[in-house]
C-alpha cells in the first residue's frame, strides 16, 4: 500500500486525537488477570491491534471489537504459549508475558519483533522476572518462565537496571496478584505506564506511587473487570503540531484531556512554534521557525524518542543548524538519508546525532517506509515539499498512525491511500 502525496498546501482545521498507542499492549495485557469482562475504550483501528487481538483469541480469550471500544473476557485462558508467528510481528506483545506469568503462573514465549530501529533487549525483563522469584529457561528465541509450586512468596523490592517502559509494565502486571508487597525501583513513567496503573486499580489492584519512579504493589487474591478509556496519543500530538507548522498553517487539536503535554510543547515552542491551549484542545498558529542548538531524546518526562522522525523535519524548515541526538536506538536516525534526497541539508554525525541545517526547500520523491514513525516524517515531509511524492510500504504507518489520510484531508492535504 502507497500513499500518492501533492505537497505545498497550508493545513488548516482540526484533529482529534485518537487513543494513545502505547497503551493499547499492556491495557489488553491486564485484562488477562480477570476473568470478569472488562472494557477498554477509546481504542484506535490499528494494524497492531488487529494482530493483539488475534493473539489474545489463540490463547482461548473472547473478544469482540465495535468501533472503538473492545470487550475482552479472558474466563478461561486454554493456553500459557504466546504465538511466535505474532509475537515477532509486535514489540508491544511482550506485556503478554508478565500477564500470563502472573495469571496461571507460567508462560513460553519468543523474542518479540517490531520496527528495527536499534537493538531492543529484553534482558531487564528477565532479570525483574527472577527477582520476582521465577525460573528461567531458553532454547534459542523461545523462553520459558514459571513460578514454582507451593513456595513461600516474601515480599521483594526490585531495581530495574534501566527506565524502561515495557519491562515496567511487565514486572507491574506481574506482581498485583498474590500475597507479597512489592516495591519497584527506577520505573518508567510514560503516559502508558500510567493508564495501565489506573485501570489495574479501577480492577481492585493496589499500586502506591502511579507516576512516580518507585511503585509499591500489595498483591490480591483476585481483580474484577472494569470500564476504562485509554488516555489520548501524545505522539500523535506532536506529529499534528509539526504538520501545521511546516505547513503554515492553523490547526486545532482537540482530545489532549487531562495529557502533561510539557515534555512536547515546551520543546516545539523553542522551534518558534505558537502554540494555544484551552481546555481540551490545543492550536497551532502560523509562526516563523528558528533552529534549536539541540534537540535530544529522554525518558519521560524528557522529549520521547517517538518524536524524533518528525522533529527532524520540523529543523528541516527552521532556520539555523540543530543537533538532533536520540541516544536510545541507533537506527533511528538512518532514514534522513531519504530526506537529502528530497533536498534536506543534514549531516549524520553518527548512528545517533546528526546536524539539520535550514530552511531547507523540499522536493517530491518517490520512497519507501522504513518504520512506524520515520514513515510518518516523510509524510510530513512530502505535505511541506512541493511536487508529488509517493510513499511506499505505508502499511508500517498504519501500524501507529490511525486514519492518516483521513485526518490529513480533512485539514486540506492533498493525500490519496492507493492499494498495491
Amino acid at each position: 500500500m502507497k500513499y500518492k502525496i501533492c505537497g505545498g498546501h497550508k493545513l488548516s482545521g482540526t484533529v482529534n486525537l485518537s487513543g494513545n498507542k502505547n497503551s493499547v499492549f499492556p491495557c489488553f495485557a491486564a485484562a488477562l488477570l480477570t476473568s470478569e469482562e472488562v472494557v477498554l475504550e477509546n481504542i484506535s483501528d490499528l494494524k497492531d491491534t488487529q494482530v493483539l487481538v488475534e493473539i489474545l483469541k489463540k490463547l482461548g480469550v473472547r473478544v469482540i471489537q465495535k468501533g472503538s471500544e473492545i470487550k475482552i473476557t479472558a474466563y478461561d485462558i486454554k493456553k500459557f504459549s504466546l504465538p511466535g508467528d505474532l509475537m515477532v510481528k509486535l514489540r508491544g506483545s511482550i506485556c503478554l508475558v508478565g500477564a500470563l506469568l502472573g495469571r496461571l503462573r507460567k508462560v513460553n514465549f519468543y523474542h518479540p519483533g517490531g520496527d528495527v530501529i536499534g537493538r531492543r533487549s529484553i534482558e531487564t525483563h528477565l532479570e525483574g522476572f527472577k527477582a520476582l522469584g521465577a525460573k528461567l529457561t531458553k532454547n534459542e528465541q523461545r523462553f520459558s518462565l514459571f513460578f514454582e509450586q507451593n513456595k513461600d512468596q516474601k515480599d521483594c523490592e526490585v531495581f530495574l537496571r534501566e527506565a524502561s517502559v515495557t519491562a515496567t509494565e511487565n514486572l507491574i502486571l506481574v506482581s498485583v496478584l498474590g500475597k507479597k508487597t512489592i516495591i519497584l525501583r527506577n520505573c518508567a513513567k510514560e503516559p502508558h505506564i500510567v493508564d495501565l496503573c489506573k485501570m489495574l486499580t479501577c480492577m481492585g489492584a493496589k499500586i502506591e506511587g502511579i507516576g512516580g519512579e518507585t511503585l509499591v504493589i500489595c498483591g490480591v487474591e483476585n481483580l474484577r473487570g472494569t470500564r476504562f478509556k485509554i488516555g489520548a496519543d501524545y505522539i500523535e500530538l506532536g506529529t499534528y503540531i509539526v504538520a501545521g507548522a511546516i505547513t503554515g498553517g492553523e490547526i486545532k487539536i482537540q482530545g489532549i484531556r487531562e495529557l502533561f503535554l510539557d515534555p512536547i510543547l515546551e520543546p516545539m515552542k523553542s522551534f518558534g512554534i505558537q502554540i494555544t491551549r484551552q481546555d481540551n484542545e490545543i492550536t497551532v498558529h502560523p509562526s516563523k521557525l528558528h533552529s534549536v542548538s539541540k534537540l535530544m531524546t529522554n525518558i519521560w518526562p524528557g522529549f520521547p524518542t517517538d518524536l524524533m522522525s518528525v522533529a527532524i523535519v520540523l529543523a528541516t524548515q527552521a532556520k539555523g543548524v540543530t543537533l538532533c541526538h536520540d541516544w536510545m536506538y541507533e537506527g533511528r536516525m538512518f532514514f534522513t538519508d531519504k530526506l537529502i534526497t528530497m533536498g534536506a541539508k543534514i549531516t549524520l554525525c553518527d548512528p545517533h546525532r546528526v546536524l539539520v541545517s535550514g530552511p531547507s526547500r523540499l522536493r517530491g520523491r518517490i520512497l519507501a517506509t522504513p518504520d512506524i514513525r520515520a514513515g510518518m516524517a516523510l509524510v510530513m515531509a512530502a505535505l511541506a515539499a512541493k511536487g508529488k511524492s509517493i510513499i511506499n510500504q505505508a502499511e508500517l504507518i498504519e501500524r501507529g498512525y490511525e486514519d492518516v489520510v483521513g485526518k490529513l484531508t480533512s485539514i486540506g492535504a492533498d493525500i490519496e491511500r492507493v492499494d498495491v
